[in-house]
C-alpha cells in the first residue's frame, strides 16, 4: 500500500471515526485509555455475550494517530470471539514492534506498518490495543 492511501485511511479514521459516540449503556465494558505524555485520553466501551464482541465505540480526545488507530480497530474487532481479537492485537503489536506478523489479519490496521520508523507514534497507536486487553482481561478474568 502506498504512503499516500495510507495518509488518506489515517485521515479518514480521524475525521470520520467509526463508532467514535457517547451513549449509557451499562452493559458495556469500560476501560481507559491514556498517555500521560501527550493528550490521548480514550474510553472504550465493549459489549460482550459468549466469547464474541458484539459491539464497541469509544469517545474522549486524542491524536490523529491514537484517534484513526482506535477507530480502525473497532472496525476489525466487532462480531470476533475472544480468541480472533487476541490473534489479531498479537499481529498488530507484532508488526509495530517489527517482529513477525500475518498481515491478511490485519484489514486497514496494516497503515501503521511503519509506524516503527517513529519510536513516540507507538505508544500512540497501541493505546486503543493496551485498553482493549485491559477490558479482555477485566470480562475473562473475573
Amino acid at each position: 500500500m502506498d504512503s499516500e492511501l495510507k495518509r488518506e485511511i489515517m485521515l479518514d479514521n480521524y475525521t470520520n471515526p467509526f463508532h467514535k459516540e457517547t451513549k449509557d449503556e451499562k452493559e458495556y465494558i469500560k476501560v481507559n485509555g491514556n498517555n500521560v505524555s501527550c493528550i490521548d485520553d480514550i474510553n472504550l466501551y465493549i459489549k460482550l455475550q459468549n466469547d464474541i464482541i458484539v459491539d464497541a465505540y469509544f469517545d474522549g480526545e486524542a491524536c490523529a494517530i491514537s484517534t484513526s488507530s482506535t477507530s480502525i480497530m473497532l472496525k476489525n474487532i466487532i462480531g470476533k470471539t475472544k480468541d480472533e481479537v487476541r490473534k489479531y492485537i498479537e499481529n498488530f503489536e507484532n508488526m509495530i514492534y517489527e517482529k513477525d506478523y500475518d498481515e491478511s489479519i490485519l484489514g486497514e490496521a496494516i497503515v501503521y506498518n511503519e509506524i516503527y520508523k517513529q519510536e513516540s507514534r507507538k505508544t500512540c497507536a497501541t493505546l486503543p490495543y493496551t485498553a482493549l486487553l485491559k477490558a479482555l482481561k477485566k470480562y475473562f478474568d473475573n
